[in-house]
């Protein structure tokens, strides 16, 4: 990246694009950056990354993903700059680039595009070499004059050299980064067995009587380097294709809009100057760049990407449209109601980048083994070499070469990392987006799932709210926009319900506050205190779903709300029942429609009128009896549960608060998606097994043969990419 890009990054309209801000009350306002890393093969390039961030001055916390190819930095803004994160991984020898849509693709490009020059490059040279070599393995012993192999040898040499220059480049400067940052990765034992090869078959060539004999091995080199790069240029393909949907979110709001003018003209304005009351048109086959209203127009807008949701959603005038979404039908007009960060894209944008840059346990205790695994492998192949000095000094070092070419764990490292990342990708096309991918094992382990009521299991049905009035002192008209207009402050779904009526007349309130399981409050022009939610103790209709309006602790309105029950629950319930989950259903509502609710779903086990501290209660209780607990839930009153729970899925038309505190966000509402991404996790764990399990016995067949001198270089690399690319495809069975 040029001087130029650098200082451009560090706009701070321009880093808005791929900087999300973390922090808020009294703690320091933080930078959270995305970035997109290329160069990199195995886990040990993911530590020398996050190593080299850490290094870098107001770095709080850097996290890499060698499997998604992406960093998660987390700065201080007094402290440093984005330019500062680029130039530290770029000084490493990896390629790094702002994670937006145009840029990953740019750079996935560029990266696929060396790919296959290198891969060209080595192929075509190995098929020459290859055609040299022809005499010496076709002819009879006498047949080939000694001037005349030599001869070919040479020429085999000067064809091998722009495979180990260009071709194995990345093998040879990946080892250096390692050897220089004092590390071990998986491209040590593959350059020095390179660098062995090509020296001892330089000496046979160049001085047959020498101490390397006369046998050159340049054939084997190239193939060997050719089936490597033909490995790792499909897993390329594969990641790229397993990244293609989350980068497509990442990408898909507009670069810039067009805004009305205060005199009613258009101007086009970046995304980023938007801000709220902006009055935008979007033209049909765009995207929405903010969350808003539609003021003129009707259109079909197609919200799969951010809810689960196939088919294209209607939308009239008044109706809510959500950044990212693509406007399918006519052009319309919209008012900007929420911008950047507060929209609901951004959220899930965040959760996407956060999941793609966790590592789960088991990844992790696999980077801790690696060092010394590597290391064990080049004493092995040391010890080959001086054994077979002794048996056939000619062998022995092509013996060594094929030890640390079949014992290099490429497809040990990439075992676990392709699996998850299906996975989570798999889950994700199922409504359900994961913030942490450790989730996966949980969410295939769950015993028991605890189920809030309203806002999850039922939502607000159709018809309009009704309201008592309880003081004649006061005009309905008045109680009918206080309710809505405090109502429109929470996120409780019978808030939200009484909000959405248009009540024609705004009051501003001061000190607003909402408290869970209570209501939301706030002060009037006169400082008398308002609170919307829950009614007086022995005055509520248990039949009725209802919420109160009280003044100075008196209530002067209840309104009743229409609720049913989420469509597909029931089906939902029965398939976690027969998959062998325990449900247990937990409300803070009234004992008489949490019953009825239950017997309709056919729950047997639920709790009524709990706080949250009951339902904590309930969640730690049976995780003392081992139970793997999972918990869903919508409400600023399920956050302490969400984040207790083993596993936690937020709703997602619920609570910012409960989206925070949840490991993952349900974001089609469907609870029929929930048992489906449970299987999906479960298949998950199967492939990662699987993966392991071939693994390991790849190595366990192939290091005997190499030790014997049964398998020679160019099949031990044949071996080696087949099993790196076996693991990737296996774990692309997800994807179906």
């Amino acid at each position: 990246m040029s001087a130029a890009a650098h200082r451009a990054l560090d706009d701070e309209l321009e880093f808005e694009r791929f900087t999300r801000w973390v922090g808020e009350g009294d703690r320091p306002r933080l930078a959270e950056s995305s970035l997109r890393i290329g160069g990199m093969h195995c886990a040990a390039c993911a530590g020398n990354i996050e190593d080299a961030l850490h290094a870098v001055e107001g770095v709080l916390d850097a996290q890499v993903s060698p499997a998604a190819q992406c960093a998660t930095v987390r700065w201080d803004p007094h402290r440093t700059r984005p330019s500062a994160l680029v130039d530290a991984v770029e000084k490493l020898g990896y390629a790094a680039t702002p994670d937006t849509g145009a840029a990953a693709r740019a750079l996935r490009l560029k990266e696929s595009r060396q790919a296959l020059w290198r891969l060209f490059v080595a192929g075509f040279c190995a098929m020459q070499v290859m055609m040299l070599a022809a005499p010496s393995y076709l002819g009879h012993a006498g047949d080939l004059a000694p001037d005349l192999k030599q001869l070919l040898d040479w020429g085999s040499w000067l064809l091998t050299l722009p495979v180990m220059a260009f071709s194995a480049g990345p093998f040879f400067g990946n080892a250096w980064r390692a050897l220089r940052q004092r590390r071990i990765d998986m491209d040590v034992p593959v350059a020095l067995g390179l660098a062995v090869a090509f020296v001892a078959s330089s000496g046979a060539a160049f001085d047959p009587g020498g101490p390397f004999g006369s046998a050159v091995y340049f054939d084997s080199l190239t193939m060997f380097v050719s089936f490597l790069l033909g490995g790792r240029y499909l897993e390329l393909r594969a990641r790229h294709a397993a990244l293609r949907s989350l980068e497509g979110a990442i990408g898909r709001l507009p670069q810039t809009v067009l805004r009305e003018t205060a005199s009613g003209g258009i101007e086009p304005v970046s995304t980023l100057r938007l801000v709220r009351g902006d009055r935008v048109r979007v033209p049909r086959g765009e995207a929405f760049a903010a969350d808003g209203v539609l003021l003129a127009g009707s259109t079909q807008a197609d919200e799969s990407l951010l809810n689960g949701e196939a088919a294209p959603q209607p939308k009239a005038p008044g109706d809510a449209v959500i950044a990212g979404s693509l406007n399918l039908g006519a052009p319309v007009l919209m008012r900007v109601e929420r911008v950047g960060a507060d929209t609901r894209y951004e959220a899930i944008v965040a959760l996407m980048r956060h999941a793609q840059t966790q590592r789960p346990s088991a990844t992790r205790s696999a980077d801790r083994w690696a060092a010394p695994f590597l290391w064990a492998v080049l004493l092995l192949a040391a010890g080959a070499a001086a054994a077979w000095s002794f048996v056939e000094p000619g062998r022995a070092v092509w013996v060594a070469v094929s030890v640390l070419i079949v014992t290099c764990p490429c497809a040990l490292s990439l075992a676990a990392p392709s699996a998850w990342l299906a996975g989570a990708s798999a889950i994700a096309r199922r409504g359900v987006l994961l913030r942490r991918v450790d989730a996966i094992e949980d969410l295939a382990a769950m015993r028991t799932l605890f189920l809030d009521k309203t806002g999850t299991l039922t939502e607000a049905g159709e018809g309009e709210a009704q309201m008592s009035s309880l003081d004649p002192s006061f005009a309905e008209a008045e109680l009918w926009a206080r309710a809505a207009t405090l109502a429109a402050w929470s996120s409780h779904p019978l808030a939200q319900a009484l909000a959405q009526r248009e009540s024609g007349t705004s009051f501003c309130w001061s000190r607003l506050h909402e408290v869970a399981g209570q209501g939301v409050g706030g002060d009037d022009e006169a400082g008398v205190s308002w609170l919307l939610g829950k009614g007086p103790t022995g005055q509520s209709d248990a039949d009725a779903n209802e919420t109160w309006l009280m003044r100075q602790g008196q209530p002067v309105a209840r309104f009743s709300i229409a609720e049913r029950v989420r469509e597909g629950a029931a089906d939902a319930i029965r398939a976690l029942q027969q998959d062998g989950v325990r449900l247990v259903l937990v409300s803070g509502d009234v004992p008489r429609r949490v019953r009825r609710l239950a017997e309709a779903l056919g729950l047997d086990d639920w709790h009524a009128q709990a706080s949250p501290e009951d339902k904590l209660a309930l969640i730690e209780a049976a995780q003392a009896h081992g139970e793997r607990v999972a918990m869903l839930g919508d409400g600023i009153n399920d956050a302490p549960v969400l984040a207790q729970a083993d596993v936690s899925l937020a709703m997602g038309a619920g609570a910012e608060i409960a989206r925070q505190h949840a490991d993952g966000v349900l974001l089609s509402n469907r609870l029929g998606d929930v048992a489906q991404a449970r299987r999906v996790a479960a298949k998950t764990l199967r492939i990662v097994r699987q993966n392991l399990a071939w693994a390991a016995l790849y190595n366990a067949a192939c290091v005997p043969l190499a030790l014997f001198g049964w398998l020679p270089p160019w099949a031990a690399g044949l071996g080696m990419a087949a099993s790196s690319l076996g693991v990737v495809l296996n774990s692309l069975r997800l994807s179906r």
